[in-house]
C-alpha cells in the first residue's frame, strides 16, 4: 500500500464516470434521440450543439434558481426544459415535442450507461476487506435508475444521493454525514473520483484522502473550447494522494 494511504479503512467512491462512463452514454442518447425525433432540416449532430450552448446557459446556475428543489426529486421537469431551450434556439415552440425527446433521451442515455470494464473487478476485490460507500450528485429517481441499470448496489454500505439528502457534493456536510455513517475517523477514509471541484478537493480540504480518477472521455456533451479536455488540476490546489486513468490502478496503490 502507498504510504500516504496506510491509515485508510474505508472508501467512498463517485458514480458517474467514476465507475460508470456517463458521458459516453448522454453522448450517444443525445445522437440517437435526435436521429429518431429531431426536427426536419436539421441533423442530430446540429442538435446536439445547440443542445449544449441552451446547456451551458441553463445548467451552472440551477442550484440557485427556483428549479433545483424538483430537480432533487427528479430529473423530468429540468430535462425536458433543456430540450425546450435547445427548440427555442433553432425558433421552434412546441412542448409536446420537448417532452418526447426529453423522454426518449432519458431512455437512450440509460440503455448506453455502462460500467467501465475494470469496475466490477475493483468492487469485488475491495468489498471483502473495506466497507465500501457511494456518494453521487443528481437527482433522486436518476441516480437511484443508474444504479439499478448497473447492477452495484449491493456492493456499497451506504450510498449517498444529492437528491436524497437535499444538497451534493461538495457541500461540507455531505463529508460530514458520510463520515459519521461510516464510523471511521476522517484520516481513514478514501474518496475516489473523477470531479476534482467535487470530489478530490472537497474530500482532502475536509481531512479525507483522494484519488483522483483522469480519463481521456471524461468530457460532457456540453464542453465547448478549452473544455474539450479532462478537467486539469488548478494551479497551486491541493494535489491528491494519487492521480490513475483506471480503477484497477487502484488495487495497487492499495498493496492488492
Amino acid at each position: 500500500m502507498v504510504g500516504s494511504l496506510q491509515s485508510v479503512r474505508a472508501i467512498y467512491f463517485d458514480l458517474d464516470d467514476t465507475l460508470c462512463g456517463y458521458w459516453n452514454a448522454s453522448k450517444l442518447g443525445l445522437r440517437r434521440t435526435f436521429e429518431k425525433y429531431g426536427p426536419e432540416g436539421f441533423d442530430a449532430e446540429e442538435l446536439v450543439r445547440h443542445w449544449a450552448a441552451a446547456f451551458r446557459d441553463f445548467a451552472p446556475d440551477l442550484k440557485r434558481t427556483d428549479w433545483y428543489p424538483g430537480y432533487l426529486l427528479t430529473g423530468e421537469p429540468t430535462r425536458t426544459e433543456q430540450m425546450r431551450r435547445m427548440l427555442a434556439r433553432i425558433g421552434i415552440d412546441e412542448p409536446a415535442l420537448a417532452s418526447r425527446l426529453s423522454m426518449t433521451y432519458m431512455e437512450e442515455r440509460d440503455r448506453s450507461l455502462e460500467l467501465f470494464p475494470d469496475a466490477v473487478e475493483v468492487l469485488d476485490q475491495l468489498r471483502p476487506i473495506f466497507p465500501l460507500g457511494l456518494i453521487t450528485n443528481g437527482p433522486a429517481d436518476i441516480q437511484r435508475q443508474e444504479i439499478e441499470t448497473l447492477g452495484i448496489g449491493t456492493y456499497f454500505r451506504h450510498i449517498l444521493i444529492e437528491g436524497e439528502m437535499g444538497e451534493g457534493k461538495p457541500a461540507k456536510s455531505v463529508f460530514d454525514r458520510a463520515t459519521s455513517i461510516m464510523g471511521c475517523e476522517r484520516h481513514e477514509i478514501l474518496m475516489v473520483g473523477n470531479s476534482y471541484r467535487h470530489d478530490i478537493r472537497a474530500a482532502l480540504e475536509y481531512g479525507w484522502h483522494a484519488i483522483w480518477v483522469l480519463r481521456d472521455s471524461d468530457v460532457p456533451p456540453s464542453a465547448s473550447g478549452d473544455t474539450l479536455k479532462p478537467e486539469a488540476l488548478p494551479q497551486g490546489a491541493p494535489e491528491p494522494d494519487a492521480t490513475i486513468g483506471s480503477l484497477s490502478a487502484l488495487l495497487g496503490l492499495l498493496g492488492l
